[in-house]
């Protein structure tokens, strides 16, 4: 009786639709819905810790969830079905989907994305509607509008245009020129929701810009700062307000909806911000990029391919609203309430896992003339990293100092004065210490910039491979300590380290000093002219390198204390072109890339070089082909000759034989027959008579002489 009652306590699963599930509104949304529990909203939220990421907050999946049926834009048998959706609609004709939507509680349709869903959305609840008699559980159709069938509506008070746009306003919404058929397609589905709300009722919610997850209509703008762009594009003048809501909380908004069956058939879903573009383009900026950024022209915009003229649209709107029944009718635990500006740390650290963008950190050491710098080129061409040099350290970080320094003499802000004047301190005690150190750079000067340059966004954002640096423990101390340790005995304590520079992967290459001395050896003069790779230079070096690297006091060993264990390679193995054996080796530990992979420049590029390699290949093997065929022929040829001349000296061998044999023969024939047969032969040519075979064989009898 009691398992009974528990399994009536139990909440009972409903099966919701989502249209196209492999997209950034369907995908997001059937995600989170799928690991809501039926009816879960409309318990009181816990409390949650402040500093959780937003990661937590999608709930665990647990029994009674909406079981999720979707479609795809895609379609076709070989379309894979994510692990969030319980059943894929794959149909041939409206009747097939209609089929698997009478059979689910609550059907959405996003409308945001693709403008192709307005008519099958309009299409699905109009059949619905048709169908009132024969439907026997109750329906829910929400339809996922956006804020652009909002876009042209003129202000409530023309004194006062911040006054924001709320729910009851809806009748009073003019839409963008573009989004005419979204606000067409709003109306029919109030109205049709109107009939008999027992069996169908109907929701239409005016979504806000989405962000969050891996980014849709702001994507432009992250990936620009994370490709380390000099400066972010924003489109008009910036000052314009775009309401904004993380697409969790949108999500959220269906899940109230779905579960609570509000009396308010018409909302609107955003957060409590009210950023301008500006705003937003800057706080992306200054997070994951450069902090730089340009306003351009609508028509400047345009040539942008990567953005679309929906989503130009969208970005160039300019809408105060307030989602009131949202925010007070609706127990939703928030990803991101206060906005995309005040979240930003946040939602680009969501950005970065969603996508697989965390930076690659790798470190190679070994001893001078092992080959490093040429594995590394080929590591951070392969991953797109920054190939982070001792010398390249130094000189750009110089040059940085004599650059700002030049500013203290410029009129300019107040804190660029402050910083200019501070470079310009800072230059002139490295100055100092370079002349009473023989020009050499002290240690914390090459650490510091060292430092600065792996806490660069690009090297934060890519990652990067560090060029035989550090060279000794204690520079790997002072150079990974966390930047929570203030005292240098916490610094120097083994297992705390500066999580953002620490190399994830460690390779140290091995070689014996002769191998690397015959390396150098080796070198054409134009490579070792004016480096340090001459035979005396590289000696002294290995000499210097072994005494800082004894077995017991080695950089290696930090790392290995920290269990960050180093990859050891022999080189001396390795007989390849340019290392190429060592690269492979050193990308198997690795794995994969953490980018967008290859651009359509470089796919084009790729493609254009395998084209010539494999146009090379066929000439290759043309050309093989060709000559194997000569040698052939020719290999035929000459066995025909030594054959031609091995018959021609059997034959001549032959006929001297039988020319020898013949001798005596002919002599016989020339004493006892030749004689009377010639003869014999003239007289039948005097006579001619008719029969002369038997003329001369009279003849020969006549004369002969055994006859006498």
């Amino acid at each position: 009786m009691a398992s009974t009652q528990d399994d009536a306590d139990k909440p009972k699963s409903k099966r919701l639709f989502v249209n196209q599930v492999d997209r950034f509104q369907g995908k997001n949304l059937a995600k989170y819905l799928s690991r809501c529990v039926v009816g879960a909203s409309l318990e009181e939220p816990e409390e949650e810790d402040d500093a959780k990421s937003t990661d937590s907050i999608i709930p665990a999946p647990k029994e009674g969830c909406y079981e999720i049926v979707g479609t795809t834009k895609e379609r076709g048998q070989n379309v894979d079905k994510p692990e969030y959706v319980k059943e894929l609609v794959n149909f041939e004709n409206k009747d097939q989907l209609y089929e698997f939507l009478v059979e689910c509680d609550v059907i959405v349709y996003d409308i945001t994305e693709d403008p192709d869903q307005i008519d099958e959305a309009v299409w699905a609840v109009s059949e619905l509607h048709s169908d009132l008699e024969k439907i026997e559980k109750p329906k829910m159709f929400i339809l996922i509008s956006s804020v652009m069938t909002w876009a042209k509506s003129k202000p409530l008070d023309p004194d006062d245009p911040e006054i924001p746009f709320t729910e009851d306003d809806y009748r009073r919404r003019k839409p963008h020129p573009n989004f005419k058929e979204h606000i067409s397609a709003e109306k029919t589905v109030i109205k049709l929701g109107k009939t008999n709300k027992s069996k169908l009722v109907t929701y239409v919610v005016a979504s806000a810009l989405s962000y969050g997850a891996e980014e849709h209509i702001f994507h432009y703008l992250f990936k620009s700062a994370w490709h380390n762009a000099p400066e972010l594009l924003c489109f008009g003048n910036g000052q314009n307000v775009v309401p904004t809501i993380h697409i969790r909380d949108l999500a959220a908004v269906i899940q109230n909806i779905a579960d609570s069956r509000p009396k308010v058939r018409y909302l609107i879903a955003k957060d409590d911000s009210n950023n301008t573009l500006e705003e937003i383009v800057k706080a992306v900026s200054s997070t994951l990029g450069t902090g730089k950024f340009k306003t351009i022209t609508k028509e400047e915009a345009l040539l942008n391919k990567e953005i679309e003229q929906s989503d130009f649209d969208m970005l160039l709107v300019n809408l105060r609203m307030d989602a009131v029944n949202v925010k007070e009718n609706m127990r939703i635990t928030w990803a991101s309430e206060a906005g995309i500006v005040e979240n930003i740390a946040a939602i680009i650290k969501e950005y970065k896992d969603t996508r697989n963008l965390h930076p690659l950190r790798a470190c190679v050491l070994g001893p001078p003339a092992v080959g490093k710098s040429t594995v590394i080129r080929q590591l951070c061409h392969h991953y797109k990293l920054h190939h982070i040099k001792l010398k390249d350290v130094i000189d750009e970080a110089m040059e940085n100092l004599t650059t700002m320094a030049r500013r203290a003499d410029a009129e300019d802000q107040e804190d660029d004065e402050g910083k200019a004047q501070d470079a310009q301190e800072l230059l002139n005690t490295i100055n100092e210490g370079k002349e009473q150190n023989g020009g050499r750079l002290e240690d914390q000067y090459v650490l510091k910039f060292y430092r600065d340059k792996l806490m660069s966004m690009p090297c934060q954002n890519q990652g990067f491979i560090l060029d035989g640096f550090p060279k000794t423990m204690e520079q790997a101390k002072d150079l990974f300590q966390s930047e929570d340790d203030e005292e240098p005995e916490e610094a120097a304590k083994v297992g705390t380290f500066n999580k953002l520079i620490m190399p994830e992967f460690v390779v140290n290459l091995e070689a014996n000093d002769e191998f690397l001395k015959n390396r150098i050896m080796n070198l054409p003069e134009s490579e070792v002219v004016g480096t340090h790779n001459t035979e005396e230079g590289v000696v002294r070096r290995i000499e210097v390198y072994r005494s800082i690297n004894t077995e017991d006091d080695t950089v290696l060993n930090y790392f290995d204390e920290l269990e960050f264990h180093p990859e050891k390679i022999d080189v001396t193995k390795d007989t390849s072109p340019m290392m190429r054996e060592t690269v492979e080796r050193i990308k198997k530990i690795i794995g994969k890339a953490r980018n967008y992979g290859p651009t359509p420049e470089e796919l084009e590029q790729i493609q254009r070089k395998e084209e010539q390699e494999k146009q090379r290949l066929e000439e290759q093997l043309r050309q093989e082909k060709e000559r194997k065929e000569a040698e052939e022929a020719s290999e035929r040829k000459k066995r025909q000759e030594e054959w031609t001349q091995q018959l021609n000296d059997v034959k001549r061998e032959e006929y001297e034989k039988l020319e020898a044999e013949s001798i005596p023969l002919r002599n016989y024939l020339m004493k006892h027959v030749m004689p009377t047969l010639t003869q014999g032969l003239i007289e039948c040519c005097k006579v001619r008579p008719d029969d002369a075979i038997d003329y001369l064989a009279e003849y020969l009898f006549q004369q002969n002489p055994q006859v006498d």
